[in-house]
């Protein structure tokens, strides 16, 4: 993706019904990063997807620690699959009560550049655009598909947003994503 097909993305996050993503009603989201918003997390998830479904509880953890200290927090589903009566059922489920949003024409995916779910990326708003500073796993529970360890030994996502919340450099993943490939639309 060209850097400046990727920089209007990161400022159409920021505008008003630009981000090609909607909520479970059919409405535009219109606002990834509402005013004081320190940090946007987008957990790309399906609700096909065994490894994306086992971190749902973390990511339920993750926003109600971080979201009062100015994190905002989405459930992105950019399969074509994911419809909104699929996902409100996904939701339903497994108790998700952050932001959700279907990402239909995938615009967050290229946005963020992720390829698998689940995977996150982190931006820091930055005037009227949004500046990505972490893409990747979540933590490294999965060691490759099929392989899991009993519990993380780094939580990677999590260690991004302390660095952003406390100004500091934010750590980069020290291993890939482990999931379900994103269906890619095409052009």
């Amino acid at each position: 993706m060209t850097m400046l097909i990727r920089a209007s993305l990161l400022a159409l996050a920021m505008g008003v019904g630009l981000t090609g993503a909607t909520d479970l009603n059919g409405h535009p989201v219109t606002d990834l990063a509402p005013a004081g918003a320190r940090a946007v997390v987008l957990f790309f998830a399906a609700s096909d997807c065994p490894i994306s479904n086992r971190y749902i509880p973390d990511l339920q953890r993750v926003a109600k620690q971080f979201e009062p200290l100015g994190v905002r927090v989405w459930f992105v589903y950019p399969n074509p699959g994911d419809d909104a009566k699929v996902v409100r059922a996904h939701d339903l489920e497994f108790a998700i009560t952050a932001n959700t949003a279907l990402d239909r024409r995938q615009t967050l995916t290229r946005m963020a550049q992720v390829t698998v779910t689940p995977e996150a990326a982190v931006f820091v708003p930055q005037g009227t655009s949004l500046h990505e500073v972490y893409r990747g796993r979540i933590d490294d529970r999965y060691i490759a598909l099929g392989n899991e360890r009993p519990q993380a030994m780094h939580h990677d996502l999590e260690e991004a947003i302390r660095a952003v919340l406390a100004d500091k450099p934010v750590p980069q993943p020290a291993g890939p994503p482990i999931g379900c490939s994103i269906v890619t639309l095409r052009p």
